[in-house]
């Protein structure tokens, strides 16, 4: 191909769902419900951490900046969709779908930093409860924490901005409903050697060791769980991460199953349903899984409910 005639596109049509004109309200309705509980749902964690004290622990710090990170998510892939589902379509510019890449896979980042600075949490306070005030110092928290946020978002800053040097000449239609690598890669008549390379490292930098350091301290609390000689007492301890064991399996599950799905020679519908799950149901479902399984986060909503 001659590079000199080659015609770049300037936007791109995300097709969304393709859904039925009779069908969209029906669609569009209970995902904007999802959004709102998000939105609401995340807020009020955030709102509960620094409104009392009881919830002034590493805990519910980590877990707050995990909610404020839910909503980023959330903000980021969902408004969009929405649009798409209304429309049947939307039309977005190139530098617009890698803006929404960027922060969609600086998120999810995040989310799997901060997933594994709890799992340490919870290994110290179950495994090391000694140790665990003087590790766990409010300096250490907000250390990790900036940490997190700013390695997140810096490394994918890297990787997108190589993502905006290639060309994309078309065609400029993306059967999905917001814009991720593979799709957007599709679009580019550049050599994507470099890009599939980073996306591995980083693949390897924000799942894979994560996930491995997370599966190492649970083996460790099970093991330290199952010493404990009354039923009760195992009980009672394993109830502290409960919550947070749920979340990291529907987290890394839904990776898994992405993962899992071959790209090529799969219904894009496959894909769009599977990506529904870590874009929209994960942010739901976090904030509903820790008010329900977590006592101190329920007490609080009661002293609260009983004041109004």
């Amino acid at each position: 191909m001659d590079e000199n005639n080659v015609t770049l596109i300037t936007a791109i049509h995300l097709l969304g769902f393709q859904i039925p004109q009779s069908i969209t309200y029906l669609v569009f309705f209970p995902f904007l419900l999802f959004y709102c509980v998000t939105i609401c749902g995340n807020l009020l964690i955030i709102t509960l951490v620094s409104y009392s004290k009881s919830l002034h622990s590493p805990m519910y710090f980590f877990l707050s900046q995990l909610s404020l990170s839910d909503i980023l998510l959330a903000t980021d892939v969902v408004p969009n969709m929405l649009h798409a589902v209304l429309e049947n379509m939307t039309i977005v510019s190139v530098s617009d779908c890698i803006t929404q890449f960027y922060f969609f896979a600086a998120t999810e980042s995040l989310d799997s930093l901060l997933l594994t600075v709890m799992s340490y949490d919870r290994y110290l306070a179950i495994c090391r409860p000694l140790h665990y005030t003087m590790v766990m110092s409010h300096r250490f928290c907000w250390i990790t924490v900036i940490s997190s946020w700013s390695l997140s978002f810096l490394a994918v800053l890297v990787y997108t901005l190589t993502i905006s040097t290639l060309q994309f000449c078309g065609p400029n239609i993306i059967d999905h409903y917001f814009c991720d690598l593979d799709p957007i890669l599709q679009l580019s008549c550049s050599d994507t050697t470099i890009v599939q390379l980073e996306a591995t490292t980083l693949s390897v930098m924000f799942a894979l060791i994560p996930f491995f350091i997370i599966i190492v301290s649970y083996i460790y609390i099970i093991v330290t769980i199952l010493e404990i000689p009354s039923i009760t007492g195992r009980q009672k301890v394993f109830s502290t991460c409960s919550s947070h064991l749920t979340v990291v399996s529907i987290f890394y599950g839904t990776i898994v199953c992405v993962y899992m799905v071959p790209s090529k020679g799969q219904s894009w519908n496959i894909s769009k349903f599977v990506s529904l799950l870590y874009t929209v149901v994960t942010p739901v479902l976090n904030p509903i899984i820790y008010s329900l399984r977590n006592k101190d986060l329920k007490q609080v909503i009661r002293k609260i409910i009983y004041k109004i």
